[in-house]
């Protein structure tokens, strides 16, 4: 519009503004739409940017000939590389669990996270853990919490093979903790990483122990019966009938170690089941959890337990529901001896991540108050129907049956042995049609 402005300015000079903007109304672009001034003015003002005495035609730009600048690609063969552990915690029921799935999941898993923003930092090469020797201490379900969780992998450093061996070059590495943290959502944190793993580490193998916690309310059950069925895990048994049995795993030994079985008391009205044991079995926890909740009702005996880890006696598991995940965190994993480095507290980024999980914190508390509002305004049962019983699940619903049938009456599923059988018959028949196809 500059242009414009001016061309009518040097042929008008002599023209008052008075005059000016009569002169203006009298031209035929007053009756000009707002698409043809514009159209208009461009071609006065390329008139005057080119010195052309014709309107200036738009012209086509070959796109081939324009240079696009290419995104150098990060070249790790020209990095070196350290093998380091990194312990975290989250909270999982924002989750599908905490390993990465092959297909897509409804939810993200935290690995995927993790490994996300390793590939986004360039720590790691590409988003397949299976590339830099990964490896993972406990797998959780979709919905359960860790507070200490840990892996191993193989990551970019700064540092040669030599100076990685020594401490006081620790100052000049990437700073691992700091750089996760940035990229990772507030309910994953990493808390701190190991330079220097003992050798032949894995996050796997090398735990000695792992450490759960079931969260459960102790309105309407016995805590006395429950604390004295949880001793009755201690030891080794077992725990066929105590885990989700799998063909595609191929588990023939079930026995496993428990350290530590207790029921102990958290806050209030909560109270947790705390449980030490060497390693687990897939759903191990959840399903002595739902046991002992049917012994805290009433609904069965504190023998339930022996009864269950007596192979001979219950050779088959009962058909029964596993307690809700929810309430359910990988409370700490114990390993040799290692040099843990924690983030410094005293620095700027410690306090901002503390400050994001502290708003995080008020966040569910400022949630759960405003659901307990909610629950107060609205009339609720005295008590359940007395013709009908609520299986406490652990996720405050339950399940009402009208008759509860006891657990060494109930269906049993096949025997370990014939779902592995049953496994491998399908997947010879899926291969044998694969061959077919291809031939």
């Amino acid at each position: 519009m500059s242009f414009l402005f001016n061309l009518f300015k040097s042929g008008n000079r002599s023209v008052t503004n008075s005059n000016q903007a009569v002169a203006l109304e009298n031209t035929h672009y007053v009756k000009w739409t707002k698409e043809q001034l514009i159209k208009r003015v461009l071609e006065l003002e390329s008139i005057q940017n080119e010195g052309l005495s014709i309107p200036h035609k738009k012209r086509k730009v070959d796109i081939s000939t324009v240079t696009k600048k290419k995104k150098k690609e990060f070249d790790f063969s020209k990095h070196n590389s350290r093998f380091i552990a990194l312990k975290f915690a989250y909270l999982g029921w924002n989750y599908n669990g905490l390993a990465m799935q092959k297909e897509a999941t409804p939810l993200p898993t935290v690995e995927g996270k993790i490994i996300e923003a390793m590939y986004t930092s360039k720590l790691v090469p590409s988003m397949v853990p299976q590339e830099y020797s990964f490896s993972r201490c406990g797998r959780t379900d979709k919905g359960v919490s860790a507070m200490s969780q840990v892996i191993s992998l193989k990551v970019r450093s700064n540092l040669t093979d030599e100076e990685q061996k020594r401490p006081e070059n620790d100052p000049r590495e990437i700073r691992y903790v700091h750089i996760l943290n940035q990229l990772l959502p507030d309910d994953i944190r990493v808390s701190a990483v190991c330079l220097r793993p003992p050798e032949g580490f894995d996050a796997r193998f090398s735990c000695d122990s792992r450490h759960y916690k079931y969260l459960f309310e102790a309105d309407g059950l016995d805590i006395s019966k429950m604390k004295e069925a949880s001793s009755k895990y201690e030891g080794d048994h077992d725990f066929r009938n105590f885990c989700k049995l799998d063909g595609s795993k191929q588990i023939t030994n079930h026995r496993r170690t428990i350290i530590s079985a207790k029921i102990l008391h958290v806050e209030g009205n909560i109270y947790c089941f705390d449980l030490v044991g060497r390693a687990f079995l897939w759903h191990q926890v959840r399903c002595m959890m739902a046991n002992l909740l049917l012994v805290g009702q009433g609904l069965e005996e504190v023998s339930l337990i022996e009864d269950m880890l007596d192979i001979e006696k219950t050779p088959q598991k009962p058909i029964y529901d596993m307690a809700d995940d929810l309430p359910l965190l990988l409370y700490d994993c114990k390993f040799p001896e290692m040099e843990w480095i924690e983030s410094n507290l005293n620095n700027y980024d410690a306090v901002k991540y503390g400050k994001a999980v502290n708003a995080l914190a008020l966040h569910y508390q400022l949630k759960a108050t405003i659901v307990n509002i909610f629950k107060n305004t609205l009339p609720t049962a005295e008590t359940d129907f007395k013709t009908k019983t609520r299986i406490n699940l652990g996720d405050g619903k339950g399940k009402v049956v009208t008759k509860y049938e006891k657990m060494k009456d109930r269906e049993v599923m096949h025997s370990v042995e014939t779902i592995n059988s049953k496994y491998l018959k399908r997947k010879k028949a899926k291969a044998k049609i694969k061959k077919e196809e291809l031939v």
